[in-house]
């Protein structure tokens, strides 16, 4: 266990649902952990009693083994019961992919916030703008110019689609602040944002419960990145802000990760968090005494070997950090004669 995660309480310590397995969280609470084909490989995903039936929260990606997955936990765990609606916290594939395959199977309807329903029914579509391709251009305007790296990205054309092969055409909206009842308690949604359009944690004050989605993670930092279809986005200033929304609850709240083990300590996380993101802009700054891409910057905070999947985040959030310096004053922005965009302190 590193430093920082000694810091925080684990109330379960590594007693860890098998994949495709489930465990009891609190009465009427189960969590239920699926595969994943990345090097993050795995993702928590729950199911909430919900009176005479179930609410899942979050889908796994739309693979076979998510789908047997499924498939064991409604045989051995529902009690019998229905599922009645599916909330998605937002619109990433190891959340939203197998969307469509149990809204249809339990004729259930999906609820999320309309930022994360448009995204996703966009992507998964591949409309102009956020397929695969648009993603080539702008990792080559921020100094990728790798030949075999581009290739690979540009192979990625349906990379969404393929993890999510269906959203559903109509869905119910989520917004912050709104109280849904699930069975016999209330749970409030919390927007967030850096990470996605408009993501949804759940927060049960009678239980002690949050279900933070990838907005608070225990062990990795949460992804910020700017995408092609926002090229000016400032998703490092959203993030930081949206997490001041979480500092209110009580310190005592079991946090409940898209990835990682539930735990306490999220006021503790939130600094570190917040520390994080501190230390990593100042390492940009010190870089950028000379012209600096979002390539160049990208093994300055990621010092490991990257495969292609990797670097989409790594690049996309080395340019988030610029963007932040950038929108803050302290780094200027050029257009250089190669047509890479560089960033650079004007001491």
């Amino acid at each position: 266990m590193n430093p920082l995660e000694a810091q925080l309480d684990y109330p379960f310590a590594d007693q860890l649902p098998e994949h495709g397995g489930v465990r009891e969280i609190a009465p009427g609470v189960l969590w239920v952990r699926m595969g994943l084909p990345f090097a993050l490989d795995h993702i928590n995903l729950w199911l909430l009693r919900d009176g005479d039936a179930w609410t899942i929260v979050d889908c796994g990606i739309a693979s076979d083994s998510t789908r047997a997955g499924w498939d064991s936990v409604f045989a051995a765990h529902l009690d019998g019961l229905p599922v009645r609606r599916l909330i998605v916290t937002h619109c990433h594939p190891d959340h939203v992919g197998l969307a469509g395959w149990l809204s249809e199977r339990w004729d259930a309807p999906v609820w999320m916030t309309t930022g994360e329903f448009g995204f996703a029914r966009m992507m998964a579509a591949s409309l102009p703008g956020v397929d695969g391709t648009a993603a080539l251009p702008h990792f080559e305007r921020h100094g990728l110019r790798d030949p075999e790296m581009l290739e690979k990205l540009g192979s990625r054309k349906s990379y969404y689609p393929s993890l999510v092969p269906s959203v559903p055409t109509a869905y119910r909206r989520m917004q912050d602040g709104q109280a849904l009842r699930i069975g016999e308690h209330e749970w409030k949604v919390i927007t967030g944002f850096g990470h996605s359009p408009e993501h949804a944690s759940l927060h049960c004050a009678a239980l002690g419960l949050l279900i933070s989605g990838d907005m608070v993670l225990p062990r990795i930092s949460t992804n910020v990145s700017v995408f092609a279809v926002e090229p000016e986005a400032n998703p490092v200033q959203l993030y930081l802000d949206s997490l001041l929304k979480f500092g209110g609850l009580p310190a005592d709240t079991l946090v409940l990760p898209a990835h990682g083990r539930p735990f306490r300590g999220l006021h503790t996380r939130i600094r570190q968090l917040q520390e994080h993101h501190e230390a990593r802009l100042a390492e940009v700054v010190e870089a950028c005494a000379t012209p600096q891409s979002a390539s160049d910057i990208v093994p300055i905070m990621f010092r490991r070997p990257l495969d292609a999947h990797q670097l989409t985040f790594a690049l996309g959030e080395a340019l988030s950090h610029l963007h932040k310096l950038w929108f803050d004053g302290v780094l200027g922005r050029k257009v250089g004669a190669d047509g890479v965009i560089r960033f650079q302190r004007g001491d």
